[in-house]
């Protein structure tokens, strides 16, 4: 027992030094390369490749369900504390430049929130026929919706691209990080997007292993908030795409908002693309668990009980248009390590590797492969070590990056040359050892 007990006592330290770790998902500050033009034939007419501001400074939409706080110079800020409420208004990305060694780096400049959504819950009053949303609260959502719908359409009416490119942060990022990893991701793509940092409460005090813990509570918690936004920000004047990423931890965020969202719109006969406009999901190095993320993304595909529309119909599958989930992990991610090790995860779905695959399991997944299911799913295995930790290599590393690039900007799926993949059996694909090798 008492050798037992040492073991175990090792491993969760072990465990616990490695998830120090995961303050890599506080996303490195790494400068953002030009990329190559490499436009596929159907957009080559239309795209415009350029970028608004040549200094790399933008202006970013933030949606928010974290508490407000002034900032020591009193200005507005974003903590770590949940709020009650839903927020959103404008974030600036500007250059750094105080001294040489700057170049390349950028920081959070002013902070507008332009509306509020009312507080959580809505208020209830009961009447004859049963319990009602009171009308105060249905105006004051119904004007946050359309002050957000038309924040959107604004910035959509001077976009290059009439799409939406939308991120989810991961664990112990604060609004600032949020922010910036946003600001180099639509810089990537040559800010051609509305570009939308959707922000959770994360980044609080509660150290490395208990602060683990209360972000993830906080992820669950914003699930229902970000969720609401997305359906609000779909339904904008003028959105005709919408890319949603996520990072590390957010991923589950991602994957519990396209839970509800997919049952929501196969209901009402439709589906995420369809209904929501959504063509793209992407995790990159998902904190969550390889059976959990299944059992939340295919939950509608696996329950042929679900109404649809008044009544079961057990074989229907609305189409899917050009809806696409594209999985990115590292089995050297050694923050995702920590998580396997720490909570008894079977295996993190960052860490996939289809050698690391059980076999039903990658039978499964091969089921997703092929015409028949109109490639809807991508698995994509880094191999490279980007930094001690490696799990932020989604912006630090070209190749990465390049491949995001062809998958939003120019629509190019995999097996398509222009995207420098090894196809290891469909739909499981490597980042090409070669494209790695140039960066």
């Amino acid at each position: 027992m008492g050798q037992v007990g040492s073991i175990s006592f090792c491993r969760a330290m072990a465990g616990l030094l490695l998830l120090v770790s995961l303050a890599g998902c506080a996303t490195q500050r790494a400068e953002v390369a030009t990329l190559p033009v490499t436009a596929s034939p159907a957009l080559q007419s239309t795209q415009t490749v350029q970028s608004r501001d040549s200094s790399g400074a933008a202006d970013l939409l933030y949606v928010t369900d974290r508490a407000p706080v002034t900032a020591s110079n009193r200005t507005l800020s974003y903590g770590a504390e949940r709020a009650i409420f839903l927020s959103f208004g404008s974030v600036s990305i500007t250059p750094t430049r105080d001294s040489p060694s700057s170049k390349g780096k950028f920081r959070v400049g002013a902070i507008s929130e332009t509306g509020r959504f009312p507080a959580t819950p809505y208020g209830v009053v009961a009447t004859a026929n049963g319990p009602r949303r009171t009308p105060v609260a249905v105006a004051a959502h119904e004007q946050a919706a359309a002050s957000l719908q038309a924040e959107v359409a604004r910035r959509l009416a001077t976009a290059d691209r009439k799409e939406v490119v939308v991120f989810i942060h991961g664990y112990g990022n604060s609004f600032d990080d949020a922010a910036l990893a946003t600001g180099e991701i639509c810089r990537s793509l040559q800010n051609q997007f509305v570009c939308i940092v959707l922000t959770w409460p994360a980044g609080g005090s509660g150290g490395f292993f208990f602060g683990y813990n209360i972000d993830r509570e906080s992820s669950e918690f914003a699930v229902a908030d970000l969720k609401k936004a997305i359906r609000i920000i779909a339904e904008a004047k003028g959105v005709e795409r919408l890319h949603l990423l996520a990072h590390s931890r957010g991923t589950d965020v991602l994957a519990s908002m396209a839970q509800q969202l997919a049952i929501e719109a196969y209901i009402s006969r439709s589906s995420l693309w369809q209904r929501y406009k959504i063509a793209n999901a992407v995790f990159f190095a998902p904190d969550i668990d390889l059976d959990v993320a299944s059992s939340k993304l295919f939950a509608w595909v696996s329950d042929p009980d679900l109404a649809f529309g008044s009544k079961s119909n057990p074989g229907a599958f609305p189409p899917q248009g050009p809806m696409h989930l594209t999985v990115y992990s590292s089995p050297r991610d050694k923050a995702l390590g920590a998580s396997t090790l720490l909570f008894g995860s079977a295996l993190r779905l960052g860490q996939l590797a289809v050698a690391r695959l059980p076999k039903d399991r990658s039978e499964a997944a091969s089921q997703w492969a092929g015409s028949n299911m109109g490639g809807l799913v991508d698995f994509i295995e880094f191999s490279g070590g980007r930094g001690f930790i490696g799990h932020s290599y989604f912006l630090s590393d070209p190749a990465v990056k390049a491949d995001l690039v062809a998958l939003i900007r120019d629509r190019v799926k995999a097996g398509d040359p222009r995207r420098q993949l090894v196809e290891i059996k469909r739909p499981f694909w490597r980042i090409s050892d070669v494209q790695q090798a140039s960066r």
